[in-house]
């Protein structure tokens, strides 16, 4: 009996090392469920990224500072704060599969919910940010969505995995689609 629970529990692990593994599961949202729920929707700047321990020091959070060049939606200032869990300190890093990344310089959409009175998180993790990227002799500006990494999509109505659907835009094609996701749910609203 005791031999048979043994070989029970080997083959069992052996079974979960063939399974892919997700750290991260999230449901999938559309640019026009991204545009409704987010509270703020800002185009800018990546001015810094700052890693940094929790207050109660158990976990690493990054600070992402955007200068905002346009805001799309919600009321943003100068700058927009968004905190985010994972990072790197003093060697130590902590990573959230499926979490957008930030570098310094680097030209954004992100699509924003608030944390508190100055902070945000980004909308849907990585889902909420598109990187602008302008050709050298800036004829051509795109608007390339985050990739998910390894976390896991899931259709929001049958809940089966599925793929990001999520395609790159021109900059003037995802702001517009944006303002028509937003007349689309004030139109909602008033009927």
């Amino acid at each position: 009996m005791m031999l048979r629970s043994a070989l029970s529990a080997v083959l069992a692990a052996a079974l979960l090392i063939g399974l892919p593994a997700a750290a991260t599961t999230m449901l999938k949202i559309d640019l026009t469920g991204l545009s409704q729920t987010a509270d703020v929707v800002v185009h800018g700047t990546v001015r810094r990224t700052e890693s940094r321990w929790s207050s109660d020091r158990r976990r690493i959070v990054t600070d992402v500072e955007i200068e905002v060049t346009e805001t799309l939606k919600g009321q943003a200032g100068s700058t927009v704060l968004i905190t985010q869990p994972g990072g790197r300190v003093d060697g130590i890093g902590q990573i959230v599969h499926g979490m957008a990344t930030f570098a310094t310089g680097e030209e954004v959409v992100v699509f924003l919910d608030h944390h508190g009175p100055r902070a945000f998180h980004v909308t849907g993790m990585a889902q909420g940010k598109y990187q602008v990227r302008r050709s050298e002799d800036s004829r051509s500006v795109m608007a390339v969505p985050e990739s998910t990494g390894d976390a896991l999509l899931l259709d929001p109505t049958t809940r089966q995995p599925t793929g990001s659907g999520q395609k790159a835009l021109t900059l003037d094609e995802l702001k517009a689609a944006i303002r028509t996701a937003l007349q689309q749910s004030e139109q909602e609203k008033r009927q």
